[in-house]
């Protein structure tokens, strides 16, 4: 009975939550509520967007509301691991003393991310594996909740540096970021040219926060929707038996394990914030797209031919 008015309790709180945000950012209610699910699911985001979309201010926006500390890191070429997890100094007493850098923080925005080295890279998506990070053979534990945004420019590819599949695979989502409509890009210019100074308030801080992520792990599922959420997996495997010709022509490898896993987690997330105590194959179908998105790789035919993965995922369904 507690984990239904836990529920109820933790519903209201989102509706007041997207309340908030809304006073300050303009549309993007998909990405923003596709943040929300993979910030209360326990997964990290990676944003593809051109320039000028407010990845920044959404970001920023969302942790505010959140109760959480927020960093931004600006990656690139000749940015170092320690750059990002802090090194040690010989302070005056000549004690080595560790400096914590910018990954020490409850929600990190990782600006462009492929354009820093594999080197750096691996530093920063260490941390969001093991929610801690090791230097000079000391191992330092993150504060919970942490969850990384990172974000890539799809036109610019000169000089970056693509995050393997391996990597990818650790992001919960995968967000394509839109620009906005007309009538939203005016008030946008609106807001921004003009003295207004919208904030939002704190709905939640830590406590609740890690409070009802585990919530939703204790959330029951039925069979048939975990089995709907394993076949979407497999199917999008070309050496799967149940895969289809579309899947065997164009596609070259599909998405693992930790796919199913993240559809279950965010589909549990998506059923409490549209008032449901358990999730369907609706909410599984609701997040599909974002959780395989990056999680399965085309193949040179579907290159030539403009086959997109969004309509891969959909003949899944």
């Amino acid at each position: 009975m507690s984990d239904v008015k836990d529920i109820n309790e933790f519903r209201n709180k989102y509706h007041e939550l997207k309340s908030e945000i809304a006073k300050v950012i303009v549309g993007q209610e998909f990405v923003i509520n596709q943040i929300l699910i993979s910030i209360f699911s326990g997964g990290h985001v990676l944003l593809i967007g051109v320039p000028g979309l407010a990845k920044t201010l959404i970001v920023n926006t969302i942790s505010r509301a959140l109760g959480l500390n927020f960093s931004r890191i600006q990656f690139t070429p000749d940015l170092m691991p320690s750059d990002i997890l802090g090194s040690e100094i010989l302070d005056n007493d000549r004690n080595f003393k560790f400096i914590k850098g910018p990954v020490f923080s409850n929600i990190v925005l990782a600006d462009e991310i492929n354009r820093t080295p594999p080197k750096t890279q691996s530093a920063l998506l260490e941390a969001m594996q093991e929610y801690s990070v090791t230097v000079a053979g000391q191992n330092y534990q993150l504060s919970k909740p942490y969850f990384v945004l990172a974000t890539q420019n799809p036109i610019e590819q000169e000089g970056t540096y693509p995050l393997p599949e391996a990597q990818l695979d650790r992001f919960m989502f995968s967000l394509n970021l839109n620009y906005p409509s007309f009538e939203e890009e005016v008030k946008v210019v609106n807001q921004t040219t003009s003295i207004q100074n919208h904030e939002s308030k704190i709905i939640f801080d830590s406590e609740s926060i890690l409070r009802f992520q585990t919530l939703i792990r204790k959330i029951p599922v039925v069979d048939n929707v975990i089995n709907y959420a394993v076949s979407l997996s497999s199917k999008s495997r070309p050496t799967d038996n149940n895969a289809s010709e579309l899947i065997k022509n164009y596609v070259s490898w599909g998405a693992g394990p930790r796919a199913s896993q993240n559809l279950i987690l965010a589909a549990k997330t998506n059923a409490v914030f549209n008032g449901k105590f358990t999730p369907d194959i609706e909410d599984v179908q609701a997040v599909a797209k974002s959780v395989l998105r990056h999680r399965i790789i085309k193949n040179y035919k579907a290159e030539a031919e403009n086959i997109t993965i969004d309509s891969i995922i959909e003949s899944l369904y």
